[in-house]
């Protein structure tokens, strides 16, 4: 299960309002509302940290691998690299549907393509930086 949908059901569950929610933890309405559909994550690793308790879950309940690559894809490379890196994510289960790996090599698999990805992303940043490509005069 992903996260927004973790975070919707726990909070219908408890009967919360996302405006009760947003207000508990420290973020906008708007943002709860994003977290709900998908549209993004919370920035802050803290955030997650007070939705569990909040809850009074523990915090792996929200957080999952897919999640801590999702989360740290934004703070390394924002919202593009977020985007990217859910791109990655859902190309990778494709590869994946259907197959013969075992769940530990799928979970391997995955992990790795993650880890590519931080590497390639880093290459090209350092690539593509237009600071450093500049001519001195």
């Amino acid at each position: 299960m992903k996260f927004s949908d973790k975070l919707k059901n726990i909070r219908e569950e408890k009967d919360v309002s996302q405006e009760d929610l947003a207000k508990a933890i420290g973020v906008s309405l708007r943002s709860v509302q994003y977290y709900e559909t998908r549209e993004r994550y919370p920035r802050d690793r803290k955030i997650y940290y007070k939705l569990a308790e909040f809850f009074g879950v523990d915090v792996n309940y929200f957080l999952t691998e897919n999640e801590e690559f999702l989360d740290e894809a934004a703070i390394k490379y924002g919202r593009k690299g977020q985007l990217q890196a859910a791109e990655l994510l859902e190309q990778t289960k494709g590869l994946l549907a259907g197959g013969d790996l075992s769940p530990e090599d799928q979970k391997s698999f995955v992990l790795d393509m993650q880890r590519l990805f931080f590497i390639a992303s880093d290459i090209a940043s350092e690539k593509f930086d237009p600071t450093k490509n500049k001519k001195k005069k």
